[in-house]
């Protein structure tokens, strides 16, 4: 491939810092331009957004932070096509068209099918997108063609045979999930190095589970690395995998960009003695987390009720990891009903299925909401 990014970080543009709480669509756009300018300036060059990141913002924010503010050959810009924004032939170019105008772009360095798993599989092939996008390459609108995936690697290993041309994948990897039933980080990976795809990591600090770890976990990193911060143990564990192109990082403040961009600038891949201990980090991790989500908020747009899911779940994580039995109350409970005096109870549930039918991680979020109201309603 002719334009690998010179660094292995990438700023994903899903979690940027907003000026609303719980309004993801109001960007921050001042801030996000110094993160942009302090990413450019220690040499890393990949920005990944899509159609509907922060609210459907994201490609905006992209054109005003980036693209209206540097040359186009300087950096490094990847989109993509969800299946849950068209339903036509003419409708995957409407989408494509879009972006190219919120981005001001004029091509995208790489583009991708977005999401892919069994149920959205059928209708990428009914529409014809791999064909489609190997054409908006052929027009020079796009210059690598690939997607993303959340499914089986016995499903990426069909996809990758049938569909040789696509150029390259984006993974969700970190060491949590490495060997998940269910993401199949290692399987997955190990497909993409079979058919000798270049991978792009996704949530390689799970949605920043894997920067607020359990204090047992947090002592067994630090005591290897005190200078290291938590966040670049699963950064660099994802970075350090042979044939992995950019780690994608959804950076939601300058801090956390000086931090990633310090450590990733001169980047030293884990020892084998280092990845032992992600694993031992994980064991420790799992052995306490309630609900595996990655606050990706896919699941958010299309609820007819309004609720904060990833933010009841996170706020439900923390008060599971806490001693409830000796402190019976906790400040979530104050953070819960702020949060729902703004959007929708976890009981207004009316269980469609709307949020289950799009979760990359495949949970059973009408159930976990259960919980949820349970815990916090009474």
């Amino acid at each position: 491939m002719d334009f690998k990014p010179n660094k292995k970080l990438g700023f994903g543009l899903m979690r940027m810092p907003t000026t609303e709480p719980g309004n993801d669509a109001a960007v921050d756009v001042e801030q996000v331009k110094q993160m942009v300018d302090l990413f450019i300036e220690r040499g890393f060059t990949y920005f990944d957004t899509a159609w509907m990141y922060n609210g459907f913002a994201s490609e905006g924010v992209a054109k005003q932070a980036l693209v209206d503010r540097y040359p186009r050959e300087s950096f490094t810009l990847a989109t993509k096509l969800h299946a849950g924004f068209f339903d036509s032939l003419a409708g995957r170019d409407e989408v494509f068209n879009a972006q190219l105008k919120k981005t001001g772009a004029g091509y995208f360095d790489y583009y991708l099918l977005h999401g892919i798993e069994e149920s959205m599989l059928p209708k990428y092939e009914e529409f014809d997108c791999f064909n489609w996008l190997l054409k908006k390459k052929a027009q020079g609108l796009v210059r690598h063609a690939g997607f993303s995936f959340h499914d089986s690697a016995e499903l990426l290993d069909d996809i990758l045979t049938r569909h040789p041309e696509m150029e390259f994948v984006q993974l969700q990897i970190n060491y949590l999930d490495w060997e998940s039933r269910w993401i199949q980080s290692r399987a997955c990976y190990e497909v993409c190095r079979k058919h000798s795809k270049p991978v792009i990591v996704m949530e390689p600090a799970k949605g920043g589970t894997l920067a607020h770890i359990p204090e047992a976990a947090e002592k067994l990193l630090r005591d290897a690395d005190a200078s290291a911060s938590v966040p670049s143990w699963a950064i660099r564990f994802a970075a350090s995998l042979p044939g992995v192109m950019v780690v994608l990082s959804g950076m939601s403040s300058i801090e956390q960009m000086e931090d990633n961009t310090g450590y990733m600038s001169d980047f030293k891949p884990l020892t084998e003695a280092e990845r032992a201990l992600c694993f031992r980090a994980a064991e420790i991790i799992n052995s306490q987390i309630a609900i595996p989500c990655t606050g990706c908020s896919y699941c958010t747009s299309g609820c007819p009720m309004g609720i904060a899911i990833p933010q009841y779940f996170s706020i439900y994580n923390e008060d599971m990891r806490e001693h409830l039995e000796e402190k019976g109350w906790t400040i979530n409970f104050t953070n819960y009903d702020i949060l729902a005096g703004k959007h929708g109870k976890a009981s207004d549930c009316i269980g469609c299925g709307q949020c289950e039918s799009v979760c990359p991680q495949h949970l059973t979020i009408i159930d976990y909401l259960k919980d949820v109201a349970k815990h916090y309603e009474g």
